[in-house]
This record gives C-alpha cells, structure tokens and sequence, in this order.
C-alpha cells in the first residue's frame, strides 16, 4: 500500500511499491447485456453502454509531459461518463479519463486491451506507449487502451488533503512511536470522512471493475483483453469474476492472491524485502569505493541498522524534513522493487544521505530521495494517498482495536525489526467506515497468463503460485533470480517478454509452466 512504481522501462519515481503491494466487494453484479443486444428497457446502464466518445487530443498544455508521450505516439483520449453509485444509475455520474493507441493492423485485429498500473490508486493512462513497444509486432493487432479509474488522474479526482502522500508508517521502536502512528492514522480517516465523506463508499475495486465494462461497452467490444500488475492483477481477477465471458486474452503481471488482498497488504513481505534489502546491499558493497556504505553486505546491512538508531534516538535533518524511526523503514521500502543497476544506485545515494545525516552533517538529498520525501512528508501527492487509502479501507474491513496492531508489531519486530513494525502496523482502515459490499468471492478458475519474479518484495513468488494453485487452466510465467516487482516490458527480460507476445498474439497459453532466468535479457 505504498506507491508503486511507475510502470514503464527504466523510469525510478518516489513511487516505490506498494503494491502495492501493495495497494472489493458485495454481491456480485449481474453481467451487464452486450451493448446493442438488448432493448433499452433491459439495460439499466444502456445510456452509459451506448454513449459516444468524443476522441481528441491527450496534450493539456505545454507542460503535459504524458500528454506529449501520448500525443507522440498517436494516442487520442476521451472522457467515458460512468455512475457514481451503480444502484442509482440515473444519479450522479463520474468521468472516467481514458486514452488508446489504436490497432494499425486491422485486417488480423485482435480487440482492445486494457491497462491497469497498480497502486492501488496508480495513473495508468500514459501507459500505452510503452505497453505498445513492449508488444513489438502483436501490438499493431491491438487497441492499447489506458484507464485511470475513478477518482485517480484524470478522472474525476479525489482529494482527503493530507499533508502526506502515503498513510504507511512505521510504529517506531517502542509505544510512544506506535501511539503516534494511531493518532496519524485517526486524523488521515477524519480529514477523509469529513472532506470526502459523500463518495467514499463508491471508492472500490469493485466499482472500478463496474466502470471497466462501461468502458468496454462504449469502446464496443463484446470482449475485452487485459494487462494489470500488481494491484491491477486483483482489479483484473474481480472483473472476470463479476463479468464472466467479457474477457480474451488475460495477463496477471506481480500476482496478488485474493485471499492476501486486505487493507494490510504489506503482511508477509518481510522475508522478501529482507531478501531484496540483502541482494542490494551485495550490489552497494561491490561498489563501496563509489557509495562508502562498507566493504562487505554485513557492513552495509550494519550502515542501514544505524541510520535507523539514530533516527530512533534523533530525528534526521534532511532538506528541511525531520525523518524519525517511523520514517527510515518506509524510505527503504521504497527504495526495493526494481533490481537494476540504476534504482540501486538512486538507494545507495539515498543511504549515503540518510548516513550522513545521522553522523550529524548537513544533508542536500539526492533526486530520489528529495522526491521520495517530498512524496510521504508533504501534501503534494495527497491525492495519490487518499486514493488508494480509500480503495483499501472500502473493499475488506480490517480490525478496529490499535491493541492488534501492537501486539502483531511487536510479534513481527522479533523476527524483523527494520520492516515488521511497518508492514503489520495500524492504517486509516482501522477508523474508517465499514465496507458496503462484500469481499468478491474470486471465480474458481480462468485461464489467464501469471507472471512473477521469485524475489519480488511487493507481490511475493507465494502469492503468484497461490493463485496458480487456484487456476489450473491457468500459467505460470516465472523471472528466476530477481528481486523485481513487475516484469513484463519493464525489467528487459527478453524470455518473459515473448512468453506474454507470444499469448497476446495467438491467444494459445503454453502448454506448462514457463521458467526464465534473468541472463536471459
């Protein structure tokens, strides 16, 4: 649940997972009837499935970088009008921003294929450049399409007004730190309710998975194909549990189980992230004459132990922000889900900052850490936090007593007192209003293509073959030997890569499970 990252070739934002992680439900909706196939009177959303778009430009001035990307590689956008409350179709309605490359190679046209980035609470529609490079030749067979969902980017926004980005915190390293992550948590749910109180409870997976059929309506198509990572891959598994037959071509890229998808995502990745903290450490230990964090991954690994010390004992001055012992593991965080040679020298940059911080020097942050810092300590992404935070708190109840968390973060910082105490620490859930729907009851099986990486810290490897397990007829595409979150036309695996073009262009999944190993890039 923190944020993730930008889900493009070599891009390095403060976003670091969250899947995020990391980042549902009530009775399942009946399918919708195929746009045209029905009289009106049988369709309750008709107008909302026969709507027409209005195509035009993605640039919104001179400063829209993404609108330049989508502008560049002959991309239009349009507004899709959809329901604010599915019970009440003929009440307030909500714009749903999308964008679409559209397929050059019309006479073997496949269909549309939809985006989802993550987060929960990601921007997803700048994504189709590079989904479409990333697709080679099959990509002229597609309509690219990417979606914000409701209330994130472009659509119609949602903004609780926090002074942060993120509502994750660590609990600190003893009572007083954990008292004041329950206060936090407390005021990020009342700025929530009282500034946004009206559309919270249509903030859900599920809604959003209502607003990808309309979409699919207005594009008209009988079936829709779809990518989604991370949080994107739940988001897919609730749209094909609650629209049965409305999908082609699946892929599921850094797997969340559902039954792993709680307002606590974060629980569980601490062997991951342990793993991937290790694996970086190697990598700043090789290079101790560039970053001076120590000779051997145990001196580094001892650097990271006394950072967070000396936070614990003072609060680090960093270009003018004050990081304490709640904040040390949350930057670590999310400095590890992209293993390359770049994300790991923005975190050992980052360390090297936070050291000499802590040794009592004045510190300038490096880019990715100013920006990481600016992410979690100052408003400018309140609406990134306020997003996802409501998506969670609205799909799964999570328990109400602070004592839970305690006593869960005191029996995980036995095992991991670095990441423990922030992965089973207290949330906004805890005091937010109850789910209106139920959890989606996941469909029993859909032949979809899975792909994970073994060392993944946000999405584990577990969880990928948790839902293998649950989906015979589905596959398996494993990355062997990286701690990456997100893999497909991100990592610059070339066996991952045409395992998933291959599936996209024949529809044909492979006949068994597919094992690449990271040299193969």
């Amino acid at each position: 649940m923190m944020r993730f990252p930008r889900h493009r070739p070599g891009a390095r934002t403060a976003a670091g997972i969250a899947l995020c992680l990391v980042g549902a439900f009530g009775a399942a909706a009946t399918p919708a009837a195929a746009t045209g196939t029905a009289p009106a009177t049988a369709d309750p959303l008709a107008r909302y499935h026969r709507q027409h778009l209005d195509w035009k430009s993605c640039l919104l001035g001179p400063d829209d970088d993404t609108g330049r990307e989508l502008q560049q590689a002959g991309a239009q956008c349009a507004d899709v009008t959809v329901p604010l409350d599915y019970a009440e179709p003929d009440g307030r309605t909500l714009t749903v921003a999308i964008s679409r490359i559209r397929a050059t190679d019309t006479a073997h046209r496949v269909g549309a294929l939809l985006l989802n980035g993550g987060g929960p609470g990601g921007q997803t529609i700048g994504d189709p450049p590079w989904v479409r490079t990333a697709m080679r030749q099959t990509g002229e067979r597609y309509d690219v399409v990417g979606v914000d969902p409701r209330f994130v980017g472009r659509s119609t926004p949602l903004d609780c007004h926090w002074p942060t980005g993120s509502s994750i915190r660590g609990a600190g390293t003893d009572r007083a730190g954990f008292d004041r992550s329950v206060a936090m948590a407390e005021d990020l749910a009342d700025r929530c309710r009282t500034s946004q109180g009206e559309f919270l409870p249509y903030v859900t997976t599920r809604n959003t998975a209502r607003d990808l059929d309309v979409v699919r309506a207005a594009l008209g198509e009988r079936r829709i194909s779809y990518l989604g990572y991370s949080y994107g891959t739940y988001l897919g598994q609730v749209y094909a549990t609650m629209f049965p037959g409305r999908t082609d071509r699946v892929v599921l890229d850094g797997v969340l189980a559902p039954d792993r998808y709680t307002p606590r995502l974060l629980r569980g990745t601490e062997p991951a992230n342990r793993h991937a903290l290790k694996g970086w450490a190697a990598w700043a230990a090789a290079r101790d004459a560039a970053y001076g964090l120590g000779r051997t991954p145990d001196r580094v690994l001892a650097t990271v132990d006394r950072v967070q010390a000396a936070a614990a004992r003072t609060p680090l001055s960093i270009g003018g922000h004050r990081v304490d012992d709640r904040m040390v593991p949350v930057l670590l965080l999310n400095g590890l889900s992209q293993d390359n040679d770049a994300a790991y020298g923005d975190f050992a940059l980052a360390v090297r900052d936070m050291r000499r911080a802590a040794d009592g020097r004045t510190v300038a942050p490096s880019p990715w850490l100013a920006e990481t810092l600016g992410f979690l300590m100052s408003g400018s992404d309140s609406a990134y936090g306020s997003v996802q935070t409501a998506i969670l708190c609205g799909d799964v109840s999570a328990p109400r007593s602070p004592e839970v968390y305690w006593r869960d973060v005191q029996r995980s910082r036995a095992k991991d007192p670095l990441f423990g105490p922030v992965s089973n620490n207290i949330t906004p859930c805890a005091f937010w209003d109850r789910p209106r729907e139920r959890p989606t009851a996941i469909r029993g099986d859909l032949p979809a293509l899975l792909v994970n990486a073994t060392g993944d810290p946000r999405t584990t490897y577990d969880s990928a073959r948790s839902l293998r397990r649950m989906w015979p007829s589905s596959r398996l595409v494993t990355l062997r030997g990286a701690d990456q979150h997100a893999v497909y036309g991100i990592f610059g695996d070339s066996c991952t890569d045409a395992t998933v073009n291959s599936y996209l262009s024949t529809g044909r999944l492979p006949g068994t499970d597919v094992t690449c190993d990271r040299s193969s890039g």
